[in-house]
């Protein structure tokens, strides 16, 4: 009776010795990561509509009609689909308003200072084509990070704004919002006037 006590008491002094040395590992806390997004090749399209605008577009995205501006034929959407973004482009004709138009775009683009760490203006004038502009990049945690507006300054004025439908964090969405930027500086300088 006391060699199969003594066996058990042994067994189990074994079977705990065992399992507590297993646990003895060094741990080392694995850095914080975001997964990896595949993005697409480069490759443009030229929009063509009755808007008295054209530009290229990225042939990986769809271009919509904007829902919440039915009545406005020239407010679109160019939709990043599977990354759950979209650059809202708005139109709107300059009837002797031109330095009100410019003063609520900037206006618009500066309501994200209270996330934004930085914003910086970037001047497109491509006198030619009579295409000016200017490109507000929003650095952090802000809604938007890049907004743009095009114009002839007499006629015509188009604004964007890139928007992801995702809680805003700069370091995640980086690989994609450069991305989206290079599409942003593809589509302003093939931009023209019809």
């Amino acid at each position: 009776m006391h060699k199969k006590y003594f066996l058990f008491i042994i067994g189990i002094l074994f079977f705990v010795t065992s399992i507590s040395s297993g646990c003895k590992r060094n741990y080392t806390p694995k850095p914080r990561g975001y997964i990896r997004i595949d993005l697409p090749e480069k490759e443009y399209t030229q929009y063509r509509t009755d808007c008295p605008y054209t530009f290229l577009y990225p042939t990986y995205t769809i271009i919509e009609k904007d829902s919440s501006r039915l009545n406005e034929k020239c407010w679109i959407n160019i939709n990043y689909k599977d990354y759950d973004g979209k650059i809202h482009i708005s139109y709107k004709d300059v009837k002797n308003n031109i330095g009100q138009i410019l003063e609520e775009t900037r206006s618009l683009a500066y309501k994200h200072t209270l996330k934004a760490d930085a914003i910086t203006e970037r001047v497109f004038i491509k006198p030619e084509k009579n295409v000016y502009g200017n490109v507000y990049e929003i650095a952090g945690d802000a809604a938007s990070s890049i907004q743009f507006f095009l114009t002839d300054s007499t006629e015509h004025y188009l604004r964007g704004a890139l928007y992801f439908n995702t809680q805003p964090n700069e370091d995640s969405l980086a690989p994609l919002i450069n991305f989206v930027r290079e599409d942003i500086i593809v589509l302003i300088e093939s931009f023209e006037w019809k």
